[in-house]
């Protein structure tokens, strides 16, 4: 585990008439922030560099006066504190830091009638189309247009019109009339994702957002300039018109398309999914997901999705089904083949069927290049999950070598996959016709076509679970829409198997505090929201494909100029 943070050097500042203790190098809306101040801001995000562009954030500063020659403090006779000498003309939150003694008004005359001013100057070329607006309940500038603009307008003039549904690149769209000119989105793409291909053209009202030349915006991770547009200039194609947000629910799950486990919401409405946005985590993922992450949700209506259960290619039931999965495998001569994207709880569970059968268990390796961002060399999001409970004891292989050559000795007469193509893993077509072959998934593969029992689980969406990624910390994820009919909870299904009565989260995480010693003060309400990190010292010397340049770390912010 990693040592304890060194305690921040701390300094007092004044806000508002009230004194608060914060690091050295806080940034003033930060630390309004921390009073439940609201300091307005458009072009300013935490985690980019810092430009000053759109002037919203305007606050009245001063410091305690002192005798320029003596350095004394200068007291105020009126109340008897020290005096308090206050910068003439407002200045920028977003380029100031605290300093020792800083004196910050948020709601003065002066600034009031400084931010009127800026919004009446980002609004005279912005359209009047928020009924229509794609940003529509997440504009903040519409709710900061209502809670610090003037409420009228002043302007009688022609609005200049600037370009509509500019397709910027693969996913995301422009409608530049709406642009406020705040830079988020290019900042983000050469900062973070690398890829500096944005730029503003022309000058005053004609300046314009655009690619460069011969470019497009098509990185893997260009959805993030939609989230972090504060206005509905960047729009996801694929979302866009599709739903109003106030409609939808939001319900907190993980990226599982690598070990890194960055955090999302998935928003849904009446049991579809309708886009994946990410969740802040400063630990994992800052505020950035891949574009590749939010696509996993379509595989919820996929047209291969299983929904029936089948014994020897007929309609079944649960009850017996299960049955006839045992009776394949009574003759012993039993293979376990786990995944690395089940859950902690349901790799558990098939930790204890494997143990109950007295079978093998396996693993199967999903290893491709990772980015060095947010997507990990190592494709499965819980292959520490499955060394913390048990499943196995060293890292997996990508083929499945092994299993397939006591298949062709006869020493394996039946395999249960748990949600694993065995033909991907390396199995051929005349190895999986001289076994017997027990399918838990949710897709149709070779696998399920050549199995004698199938039945259809659910997707990570469709559950709750847990799942511990590349760092060794335990997150959450929660149920965001139901299953379909004919499929059933990996955890019942695979309680049944084991013929143990747990086949709900709370049962099973009893068994695993029980057995488990890195989960034995655990439960999964407990679990934080940014994660909790496990031991891996018992692990150290396993050699994980990511290695620690491939930990995603956020690029140092640029300070003010």
């Amino acid at each position: 585990m990693s040592a304890p943070a060194k305690p921040a050097d701390l300094v007092t500042v004044n806000i508002d008439g009230k004194d608060i203790a914060v690091p050295k190098g806080t940034n003033v809306i930060e630390a309004a922030r921390l009073l439940n101040v609201d300091v307005p801001h458009y072009c300013y995000h935490p985690k980019l560099s810092i430009v000053g562009n759109c002037r919203m954030c305007l606050i009245e500063m001063g410091m305690p006066a002192v005798d320029p020659a003596t350095k004394a403090p200068v007291m105020d006779p009126a109340t008897g504190k020290q005096k308090i000498n206050w910068i003439p003309r407002p200045q920028i939150g977003c380029g100031t830091n605290v300093s020792p003694g800083l004196h910050v008004k948020t709601t003065s005359p002066m600034v009031k009638d400084a931010r009127e001013g800026v919004m009446e100057f980002l609004l005279i070329n912005h359209p009047l189309d928020c009924p229509i607006c794609d940003q529509a309940g997440e504009c903040k500038l519409q709710e900061q247009s209502t809670g610090y603009g003037r409420g009228y307008s002043r302007f009688i003039e022609q609005k200049n019109v600037k370009p509509k549904r500019t397709q910027l690149g693969p996913r995301v769209t422009l409608d530049d009339e709406r642009c406020i000119l705040c830079s988020r989105c290019i900042r983000f793409s050469k900062e973070v994702a690398k890829d500096d291909v944005l730029g503003f053209i022309d000058r005053g009202s004609y300046s314009t957002l655009t690619c460069y030349p011969g470019k497009q915006l098509a990185n893997n991770y260009s959805l993030n300039t939609v989230d972090i547009c504060p206005v509905g200039a960047l729009t996801s194609t694929d979302f866009r018109f599709k739903m109003r947000v106030w409609f939808l629910k939001q319900t907190n799950s993980i990226d599982t398309e690598s070990s890194v486990g960055a955090n999302t919401v998935v928003w849904s409405r009446e049991g579809a999914i309708y886009r994946i946005t990410p969740r802040r985590n400063d630990e994992v993922n800052d505020t950035w997901i891949a574009d590749s992450g939010r696509e996993l949700f379509k595989a919820v209506k996929a047209s291969d999705r299983l929904t029936a259960i089948k014994v020897n290619g007929n309609e079944s039931s649960l009850e017996i089904a299960v049955n006839a999965a045992l009776h394949f495998c009574k003759d012993g001569g039993v293979a376990v083949v786990g995944s690395g994207r089940s859950s902690v709880e349901e790799q558990f569970l098939t930790r204890k069927l494997a143990e109950s059968l007295k079978a093998s268990a396996h693993l199967v390796s999903r290893v491709a290049k990772g980015d060095g961002l947010l997507v990990s060399a190592d494709r499965n999001p819980n292959v520490r999950g499955a060394l913390v409970t048990g499943l196995i004891s060293a890292l997996p292989s990508q083929q499945l070598g092994g299993l397939a050559a006591e298949v062709d000795a006869g020493k394996i007469k039946t395999i249960i996959s748990v949600g694993e193509d065995l033909a991907e893993a390396g199995l051929t077509p005349a190895q999986l016709a001289k076994i017997s072959v027990i399918y838990l998934g949710t897709h149709a593969n070779a696998t399920s076509a050549a199995a004698k029992v199938v039945i259809p689980t659910l997707t990570m969406f469709e559950k709750s679970g847990s799942l511990v990624n590349q760092q060794f910390r335990l997150q959450k994820f929660a149920k965001a829409v139901p299953g379909p009919q004919g499929a059933t909870d990996d955890l019942v299904v695979l309680a049944q198997l084991a013929n143990i009565a747990a086949a709900d989260l709370a049962s099973v995480w009893k068994l695993l505090a029980a057995e488990v010693p890195a989960l034995a003060t655990t439960t999964h309400p407990s679990i934080p929201e940014i994660g909790l990190l496990l031991d891996a010292t018992p692990y150290a010397a396993l050699p994980f494909v990511e290695g620690e340049t491939l930990h995603y770390k956020p690029a140092a912010k640029a300070s003010a100029a």
